[in-house]
């Protein structure tokens, strides 16, 4: 339908209906909060040591079992060896002290063939624990976080081909329940292996959803309140989930019952089914027109107002209903010169703005020895990035608030490495800037992103992008790693890929102020405007918002 805006907006902005439906689908992007970071919890690394049975052993040589090691400039216990047991056993009984009559030195170490002790101070239990994701098998640790973010980018890409093949309201509430499902099953977990895989398939629905909930929202709510929704409401309630997190795992120091306490509020959503409705522009991309009126007639009872007795006009001309039987793909985002450029530079900007933002947030969640508090900071963060980005979609070219986002967010991180040590909480201050400026951008782009494509290709574009920007999740931890070769570097290859999106963002349409396009005959229309800084652009945007609001 070409007039969507115009032909619904007898229904006005904000009601009832929208009241209602706004924060059904924020609720429903809670949970992603839970999942983005449940691994900080489920597989942080206790403090170990090698076992040592309870052997007739005094206790200065039970002591002394475990050699001491200096990382870091810090003496501590060494976590994968320990002097050879049948020889302490032979010295304990033979009376002699260690380092008085024996050099401990001088002692032959073997590997933890008991197993490990674990420290229970801040868990009871977590997977590496039980598991024993340790010195030989610590690889496994980083890499049960990568398949889980593996499974977020599978997902993300076929949820949105699904999701404009079969609709948006089947797609969201099969995420849900697909997270919600695999959360539970994952309690049960035998093995590590058995593990992974269930996270993987976790992961499938995590970004999903909130891909699903976004574009849902953006195509059933108009003018502001669409931007209210597309850059804070969906972020806010993801942060919301985010910053309970640290409370649930404060409580719940078990692993396993972490994950049950998570999975349990996806029952909650049941109900929603009936409440959220398909999305007109959808449906009647579709040619669905009967159920699109239907639904719009309800909200019209909602907000208890007169709907009118014909609200969208059945397309006649041979065209049009070409467009309507028309499939569309994957493909059909590279199909063009226009539109594959423009998906290519939101790609980019997409991947640039989630390997900041994940590589941040791993990074500040060390801000505090406390991890419950650590995390708790990292997702506090958020909340003024998440107000920034809405107050610049609501107000400002989409193009110079990404550019001006983007820069703020790099400068900072180019910066750290020349602040001398004896500053810390300067480049602490750095870092959290940093850290706010990635997070209002990565709101701002999905919001750009479903304000570019046409109702028929939008939920593909946004999970495509969603799913380039998963390859960036995937690549942060490893990022982090640089920093053995040189302290900053992480922070420098975050801050050049920032400004190498500053010129790219510069070649992409402005949408500020527009009506979502409803066919891709409207896209090519879009794509012939230009960067701002040549042709004017923007201020012709400008005029045109305000004539959209009078």
């Amino acid at each position: 339908m070409r007039d969507y805006d115009e032909s619904i907006a007898f229904l006005g902005q904000w009601g009832r209906f929208q009241l209602v439906v706004f924060f059904l689908l924020c609720s429903t992007i809670v949970p992603n909060g839970f999942g983005a970071f449940t691994l900080v919890f489920l597989t942080d690394m206790p403090s170990h040591h090698c076992l040592v049975p309870e052997d007739n052993l005094t206790e200065d040589w039970r002591r002394a079992t475990i050699p001491v090691e200096v990382v870091n400039g810090k003496e501590e216990q060494s976590r994968c060896s320990r002097y050879r047991l049948d020889v302490v056993r032979n010295l304990s009984a033979q009376g002699f002290v260690p380092g008085r009559d024996v050099n401990l030195t001088d002692l032959e170490q073997e590997v933890c063939v008991d197993g490990w002790s674990y420290s229970t101070d801040t868990y009871t239990s977590t997977v590496v624990s039980e598991f024993n994701l340790v010195c030989s098998e610590e690889w496994k640790q980083p890499l049960t976080a990568t398949v889980y973010f593996l499974g977020s980018l599978c997902g993300s890409f076929f949820s949105g081909l699904l999701s404009d093949r079969f609709g948006r309201k089947p797609v969201l509430f099969a995420t849900v329940a697909l997270q919600t499902v695999f959360t539970f099953i994952l309690v049960y977990s035998t093995s590590w292996l058995m593990l992974t895989i269930l996270l993987f398939i976790n992961g499938l629905g995590q970004i999903s959803n909130f891909v699903a909930a976004l574009v849902l929202g953006a195509e059933i709510f108009t003018g502001n309140v669409r931007v209210l929704y597309s850059s804070l409401g969906t972020c806010l309630g993801f942060t919301l989930g985010y910053m309970m997190l640290p409370a649930f795992a404060y409580f719940i120091r078990d692993w396993r019952s972490l994950t049950l306490a998570l999975a349990l509020p996806g029952l909650l959503y049941i109900p929603h089914w009936w409440f959220i409705p398909e999305s007109p522009r959808w449906l009647l991309s579709q040619g669905r027109v009967e159920e699109a009126e239907a639904i719009v007639r309800k909200a019209a009872k909602w907000n208890k107002l007169q709907a009118p007795p014909v609200i969208f006009e059945t397309c006649s001309d041979d065209e049009d209903k070409t467009e309507v039987k028309e499939s569309h793909g994957f493909f059909d985002l590279l199909r063009t010169c226009n539109i594959g450029i423009t998906t290519i530079l939101l790609c980019w900007v997409s991947f640039t703005m989630m390997t900041g933002y994940f590589g941040l947030s791993f990074s500040t969640a060390q801000l505090h020895d406390d991890p419950y508090i650590s995390c708790f900071i990292s997702a506090a963060i958020e909340v003024p990035g998440y107000i920034t980005s809405w107050v610049a979609l609501r107000y400002y070219p989409r193009r110079s608030a990404l550019i001006c986002i983007l820069l703020i967010g790099s400068v900072p991180l180019l910066l750290i490495q020349f602040i001398p040590e004896t500053l810390p909480h300067m480049s602490l201050a750095l870092e959290i800037l940093g850290k706010y400026a990635l997070t209002a951008g990565v709101s701002m782009i999905f919001t750009y992103t479903s304000e570019l494509y046409p109702t028929p290709l939008r939920n593909t574009a946004t999970g495509t992008t969603s799913t380039i920007s998963r390859v960036g999740a995937c690549f942060a931890p490893f990022l982090l790693t640089l920093r053995s070769y040189l302290k900053g570097l992480p922070h420098i290859v975050m801050g050049s890929l920032c400004v190498v999106s500053i010129f790219a963002t510069l070649f992409l349409p402005e949408s500020f102020g527009r009506p979502l396009p409803e066919t891709i005959q409207e896209m090519h229309k879009r794509e012939r405007i230009r960067c701002p800084c040549i042709s004017g652009g923007e201020q012709n945007v400008h005029v045109h918002y305000q004539d959209s609001l009078i």
